[in-house]
């Protein structure tokens, strides 16, 4: 009975994750911060100091206009060669190619590129799932971050609310199979927690663990958004975030420690 007491009296460490529906179909020139607003507030949700907005990159990109009509791009010949070897559009090589530093890898129906952002991932992050056209293809924001800090700076005016936003994106991992959500843009908080210096229960020291945890988020948040339900937006709230000027490009990993370049 004392160990019930116990606990009863503790406030015990949660989270909840809140997919936010309602939002209209996304097109360019769109208010997100406004309509995010709206549908939180609509489906009894409203946000709150201290929320976490998690935003997927997709309908960030469609509000800016990152859209591109493959009818409308003239592959090069590096683009067709490429194409022959992936067995990709050539049209669409030719986007990536636009979107990225440099090619990482290439294969059978594999391209990994650097973006201009700096991530690593398949296909510069172009994606044609989810834009209203199979012709149609959706582009990484320019500057997530600054998407990121737009929509933050827009709730915190609007509403008085401090919050923090992620920008969430699908990526793959090189070392294990599947996919999860990361963190593309962030605003309102660090990228990190760091627990260098510290010291575990047995008095160990810490020495390299930094929790990613906007990538945490990102991953956490699409449990509730998934892929088909058309749930573009999740709050997170309860987690004591880590209050600072953090950004998305804190997590891109500087090529000298970079082992699989």
């Amino acid at each position: 009975m004392q160990g019930c007491a116990l606990w009863a009296s503790e406030v015990l460490p949660q989270i909840r994750i809140i997919g936010v529906k309602g939002l209209p179909e996304i097109e360019p020139g769109d208010d997100l911060t406004t309509l995010i607003i709206a549908a939180a507030e609509e489906q009894g949700t409203p946000i709150d100091d201290d929320d976490v907005i998690v935003v997927t990159q997709k309908i960030v990109s469609k509000a800016e206009g990152r859209l591109v009509a493959l009818g409308t791009v003239q592959p090069s010949s590096q683009a067709q060669q490429i194409a022959s070897e992936t067995g990709k559009d050539p049209r669409l090589v030719q986007v990536i190619l636009g979107e990225s530093q440099r090619i990482v890898r290439q294969t059978s129906g594999v391209l990994i590129t650097q973006t201009r952002q700096g991530f690593v991932c398949a296909n510069a992050g172009i994606d044609a799932s989810n834009i209203g056209g199979q012709d149609h293809v959706s582009l990484l924001p320019e500057d997530p971050d600054a998407s990121a800090a737009t929509i933050c700076k827009g709730i915190e005016e609007r509403l008085g609310k401090r919050v923090a936003v992620v920008i969430s994106d699908t990526f793959g991992r090189p070392w294990r199979l599947g996919h999860t959500n990361v963190a593309v843009g962030v605003a309102g908080m660090l990228a990190f927690v760091d627990y260098v210096g510290e010291t575990d229960p047995q008095g160990y020291e810490l020495k390299v663990s930094i929790m990613a945890v906007t990538d945490e988020l990102a991953g956490a948040a699409e449990l509730v958004m998934g892929k088909l339900s058309r749930i573009p937006v999740a709050i997170v709230r309860g987690f004591p975030y880590p209050k600072g000027e953090g950004k998305a490009q804190d997590l891109v990993r500087p090529p000298e420690q970079d082992l699989f370049r």
